[in-house]
């Protein structure tokens, strides 16, 4: 089931904030999802995530931007259960939630680790298209629920690493060399 979205211009590739930068400890502000530069915006979000391998979303904080913007995109990912295809949203919030499990997230603001966070299996959430300003409710599970919550928070001003619970659940993210690559620097 996947959720119609207008039609967005062209977006632009931006640069990846990394922490400690301090946009990503900012709540961001709410905005007006009809107001062109956040149209430009959130197209400039999906043309970043699309050129960013093993990346299944992205918020406006992570390009430097503290605003309520996001997109999520968990097509043919392999721990996907549900999949919306492409949700690109503004002012989202999440209604109800059930159930917390702990998975492990990683981070393009915080590329070299992931950890282990728990987060609620099913979620109902609520926000707002761009262009439109339609107000659209989106239900969904697992790994699908993980990545939105995720970017939920960036928009709230919220990494993975303040969710981790221990020193034992963060880990230094595994980089798998292509055959013929091993012991290049």
């Amino acid at each position: 089931m996947n959720l119609t979205l207008p039609t967005l211009p062209e977006g632009r590739v931006l640069d990846v904030v990394r922490a400690p930068s301090q946009v990503l400890s900012i709540s961001g502000s709410q905005v007006d999802p009809t107001e062109p530069s956040v149209v430009q915006l959130c197209a400039d979000l999906v043309a970043t995530m699309g050129v960013s391998p093993g990346c299944v979303g992205l918020a406006a904080p992570q390009v430097g931007i503290a605003a309520q913007v996001f997109c999520v995109d968990v097509s043919g990912h392999p721990k996907a259960r549900t999949s919306h295809g492409l949700i690109v949203l503004v002012n989202a919030e999440i209604l109800d939630a059930s159930r917390n499990e702990k998975g492990r997230e990683g981070c393009m603001s915080v590329p070299d680790l992931t950890g282990d966070v728990k987060r609620a299996t099913k979620i109902t959430l609520a926000g707002q298209l761009p262009l439109s300003g339609e107000r659209v409710l989106i239900t969904t599970d697992a790994f699908e629920a993980r990545a939105l919550q995720h970017e939920i928070d960036h928009c709230d001003g919220i990494l993975f690493l303040d969710r981790v619970t221990s020193a034992h659940a963060l880990h230094t993210r595994k980089v798998y060399l292509k055959p013929g690559n091993a012991g290049t620097s």
